[in-house]
């Protein structure tokens, strides 16, 4: 019986698909993780299979949600630097940001994985469900980095394997 799996995509695989996305430089290095609270907003994406059972989430911060969605979309880095100073996002940048979310879950799907596409993205501002923060708390299978886009900035995500 021939059994799929999830796929924890490699940093170098990350890395490479927000380069080739955002259209800038990236640099990735190894961070702790990524864990959202009031004090830290976090974008999380939430990744599901074709019979709709949850398998991988991926978090952004307040920092890395503004810098890649103002990149993505050519915003001005002075319009990621005012979301991030405000701690809200646009409804431009939440639109740019769940795009670059949406094409990330090409990183699961590998031959011989599981399939997967974006259920849904749950945005800063708006309060994130108790399931989906325990996902994104979920130690184990997981890449957290701090992740530097070239001339807007700082910030990490976290990809996280919950099945």
């Amino acid at each position: 019986m021939y059994v799929q799996t999830s796929y924890l995509p490699a940093t170098k695989e990350i890395r490479d698909l927000l380069t080739e996305l955002l259209d800038r430089d990236i640099q990735v290095s190894p961070s702790t993780p990524l864990a959202p609270t009031p004090n830290n907003p976090c974008t999380v994406a939430v990744y599901v299979d074709d019979t709709l059972q949850v398998t991988s989430v991926i978090a952004f911060d307040l920092a890395l949600s503004a810098h890649a969605g103002a990149a993505i979309g050519l915003v001005p880095v002075t319009g990621a630097q005012a979301a991030i100073e405000e701690r809200v996002l646009s409804e431009t940048l939440r639109e740019n940001v769940y795009e670059v979310l949406n094409i990330a879950a090409s990183l699961f799907n590998k031959d011989g994985a599981t399939h997967v596409r974006l259920y849904d993205a749950h945005h800063i501002g708006n309060p994130l469900p108790g399931d989906v923060l325990a996902r994104a708390l979920t130690l184990g299978r997981r890449e957290d980095l701090a992740v530097e886009v070239g001339g807007y900035g700082p910030g990490r995500l976290s990809v996280v394997l919950v099945a």
